[in-house]
C-alpha cells in the first residue's frame, strides 16, 4: 500500500486556554481529492496551517508526502502548491510578471507559458493584477500554486464569492490536476462543490473529526433518503417534538429558529401524517418543502448549523 499524501495523528494546538485542535487524526491518500469541512472555530484553519507548515503543533505527528516539516522543509516546499481564499498580490505587476516571480521560487516546475495556458489567462498576460475580475484573480492564484508542478495542492475556499461560470472553471482545473495524479486538500463553504470534487470528506468540529467518508456514505449515515422542511404561520402552533418523532417513517427531527426538518425514509407516509396532525390542531403552514438528503443535511445533523451560516 502506497504512503498517504497526508498523515497526522494526535494533532493538538492550543492558544492559551483555547484548544483549537484536540487530538485530530487524518489520513489523505495519494491521488484523491479530500474535503475538510467545518464551522468557524472548529479548528479547520489551524489544522490546515499546520499541514502547510505555517504553524507548529503542540503535540502529535505530521507527515506530508512521507516527509516531516522539522526535517525536510525545503523539499516539502518544492512539492506543495497553496491557494489561499484571498491572495494579495502587487497591483502594479502584470499577470506574466507574477507567475514568473512565483516560478523563480522553485528549482523545477512548469513554464510560465504552460501555466498561463492551463488557467486560460494568456489573453491577460500583460494586464495588471488590479485590472482582473474576481474569477481571473482566483485563476491567477491557482497558477501561482501550480507553477512549481506540485504533488499536493491545498485549496482554501477557492471559489468563495465567484460567479457560477468562474466556479466551474476552477472545478475543471482541480479535476485536471487530480487526473494528472495530483492530490488535493480542499476546504469549501459550498456543499455542491464538495459533493462534485471530493472523493472523501472529513467534517471537523471542536478540533476533532466527527464524520469521515465518501459523500454518498455520509449521506447514507443519516439513515433516511429525504428531508421535509416546514414552518408554521404561528410558531406557537407547532406540534410537540415527540409527536413529530412518532410520525411514520421519520428518523430524526431538527428545529432551527422557526423551521422544522424531518428526515425520513418514507416520505409518502411522513408528509400525509404530518398534514393530518396539523389539521387536527388546526395549525396553518407558512411553507412546506421536500428534497433528497444532501451533505448539507449531514452537516446540520452533526453540528446543528448550516455550513454557510456557520
Amino acid at each position: 500500500m502506497s504512503a498517504p499524501a497526508i498523515h497526522c495523528q494526535g494533532l493538538v494546538k492550543r492558544y492559551e486556554d483555547v484548544v483549537a485542535v484536540d487530538g485530530l487524526n487524518l489520513r489523505v491518500e495519494a491521488g484523491e481529492c479530500f474535503g475538510l469541512l467545518g464551522p468557524n472555530g472548529a479548528g479547520k484553519t489551524t489544522t490546515i496551517e499546520i499541514l502547510e507548515g505555517l504553524l507548529t503543533p503542540d503535540a502529535g505527528e505530521v507527515e506530508i508526502l512521507g516527509l516531516r516539516w522539522d526535517r525536510h522543509e525545503r523539499e516539502l516546499r518544492e512539492r506543495l502548491g497553496i491557494q489561499l481564499q484571498e491572495t494579495q498580490l502587487n497591483d502594479k505587476l502584470s499577470v506574466e510578471e507574477i507567475v514568473r516571480l512565483f516560478r523563480s521560487f522553485y528549482r523545477k516546475g512548469r513554464s510560465v507559458d504552460e501555466v498561463l495556458q492551463l488557467v486560460e489567462l494568456e489573453s491577460k498576460r500583460k494586464s495588471w493584477f488590479t485590472k482582473l475580475s474576481g474569477g481571473q484573480k482566483q485563476r491567477l492564484a491557482l497558477a501561482c500554486a501550480l507553477v512549481g508542478d506540485p504533488d499536493l495542492l491545498f485549496l482554501d475556499e477557492p471559489t468563495t464569492g465567484l460567479d457560477p461560470q468562474s466556479r466551474r472553471q476552477l472545478w475543471t482545473l482541480a479535476e485536471q490536476f487530480k487526473a494528472g495524479g495530483g492530490t488535493i486538500l480542499i476546504t469549501t463553504h459550498y456543499m455542491d462543490e464538495a459533493e462534485i470534487l471530493c472523493d472523501r470528506i472529513a467534517i471537523v468540529d471542536k478540533g476533532k473529526v466527527i464524520a469521515l467518508g465518501t459523500p454518498r456514505e455520509l449521506i447514507r449515515s443519516l439513515g433516511a433518503e429525504h428531508v421535509v422542511e416546514f414552518a408554521m404561520s404561528d410558531s406557537r402552533a407547532t406540534p410537540a417534538e415527540d409527536v413529530l418523532r412518532r410520525l411514520p417513517g421519520v428518523h430524526d427531527v431538527r428545529h432551527n429558529t422557526d423551521t422544522w426538518s424531518l428526515t425520513t425514509s418514507e416520505i409518502h407516509l411522513a408528509v400525509p401524517a404530518l398534514l393530518d396532525v396539523l389539521g387536527e390542531q388546526r395549525s396553518r403552514l407558512s411553507h412546506l418543502t421536500t428534497h433528497s438528503a444532501t451533505l448539507e443535511d449531514v452537516f446540520v445533523s452533526l453540528t446543528g448549523r448550516h455550513l454557510r451560516d456557520a
